[in-house]
C-alpha cells in the first residue's frame, strides 16, 4: 500500500490511460506538449454559457458520481474509472486526460495532497479526505470542478476543514461584482481562513475557463494581491477553488511533476466551482 511508516503517501502504481471512443472530440491538446496558447475572451455569449454549462452539469455528476464511492477499501485509480465511464458515456471528454501529459481521466488528493494526485492503486483508509477534481469537455467548451469528500469516520480537525473551505468558496463567490478587481475574492476567502489559522495556498488559483482549460485568467485566493487587478465584467467565466490546510501553505512536488503537497504534510482540502458573472453576482455552472 502507497504510504510510508508515518502513514504519508508515496507514489503508487498508475494503471493504463483509459480509452475514450473515437466519436467524441478532444481538445486541441491532446497528443501535444501543451496547449496552444489562448488569445480568446474570458468574457462569453449566452450561447457560449449554455455549452459552458452543459460541460459543467456533466463534470459535476461525475464527481456526485465518484463521492458515492468515496470508501474505506476503495483505490483511487476505481474511482477514476467511474468519473471516467460517467463522462464518456455522455459524449464528454476528460479534460485532464492527456492535458500536459497528466494520464488519468480526474485527479484525486487526499490528506497532505494539495492538489493533481494522479489516481494510482493508493487505497483509502477511514479517517482520510479525498478532493476529487474533474472537468469535462463537450461542444467545446470545458466545466471544472472539485469537490473534497469524508472517508468514514474523520477527526472534527479534518471536518472543520472540510467544512470551513466550502464556506471560503461560498464566501468567495459572494464577493464577485461586476466593477470589482478579482482580488477581491483572495480577499474574502482569506480573511475568513485566518479565523482558524489555516494556511491558504497561494501558488495555485483558480483561473478562466471556457473554451480553453486555462485561459490565463488568474483568480487569487489570498489576500495582498494587488497585481491581479483584471476587472470582473458581466458575462465572465472563471473558477475559484480555495485550498486551506492546517499548517503551512508552502509546498513540494513529487518527481512525477504534478502531486502537490504541502511541505509539512498537513492535512489540507478545496472545493470548486465554474461560474459566469452576472448583473447581480454570478451563476454557478457546474451544477448536477
Amino acid at each position: 500500500m502507497p504510504r510510508n511508516t508515518s502513514g504519508h503517501l508515496v507514489p503508487g502504481v498508475i494503471p493504463p490511460a483509459l480509452a475514450v471512443p473515437p466519436g467524441i472530440t478532444r481538445p486541441e491538446y491532446v497528443g501535444k506538449a501543451a496547449p496552444r496558447p489562448f488569445t480568446g475572451s474570458d468574457i462569453y455569449s449566452a450561447e457560449a454559457v449554455d455549452r459552458i454549462r452543459e460541460s459543467g452539469k456533466i463534470a459535476a455528476g461525475a464527481v456526485e458520481a465518484v463521492g458515492a464511492a468515496v470508501a474505506p477499501g476503495v483505490t483511487t485509480a476505481q474511482l477514476d474509472h467511474i468519473a471516467h465511464e460517467y463522462m464518456v458515456s455522455r459524449g464528454a471528454y476528460p479534460s485532464t486526460l492527456g492535458y500536459r501529459g497528466f494520464p488519468k481521466s480526474c485527479c484525486t488528493s487526499i490528506n497532505e495532497v494539495i492538489c493533481h494526485g494522479i489516481p494510482d492503486d493508493t487505497v483509502l483508509e477511514d479517517g482520510d479526505i479525498i478532493n476529487i477534481d474533474i472537468t469535462a469537455f463537450k461542444n467545446g467548451m470545458h466545466g471544472d470542478l472539485n469537490k473534497t469528500f469524508l472517508v468514514g469516520t474523520v477527526s472534527e480537525d479534518a471536518r472543520n476543514l472540510v467544512e470551513r473551505t466550502q464556506e471560503a468558496l461560498n464566501r468567495g463567490i459572494k464577493a464577485v461584482a461586476p466593477g470589482r478587481q478579482v482580488n477581491v475574492i483572495g480577499r474574502a476567502i482569506e480573511s475568513y481562513a485566518k479565523r482558524f489559522g489555516y494556511g491558504v495556498v497561494r501558488d495555485f488559483t483558480g483561473h478562466g475557463v471556457g473554451e480553453a482549460f486555462h485561459s490565463g485568467l488568474i483568480i487569487p485566493h489570498y489576500d495582498s494581491a494587488p497585481q491581479f487587478d483584471d476587472v470582473i465584467e458581466v458575462g465572465m467565466v472563471f473558477t475559484i477553488e480555495p485550498m486551506l490546510t492546517l499548517g503551512t501553505h508552502d509546498w513540494d512536488q513529487w518527481a512525477d511533476d504534478w502531486t502537490v503537497t504541502t511541505r509539512d504534510k498537513s492535512l489540507t482540502a478545496q472545493f470548486e466551482h465554474t461560474m459566469v458573472v452576472t448583473e447581480r453576482g454570478t451563476e454557478i455552472l457546474t451544477l448536477p
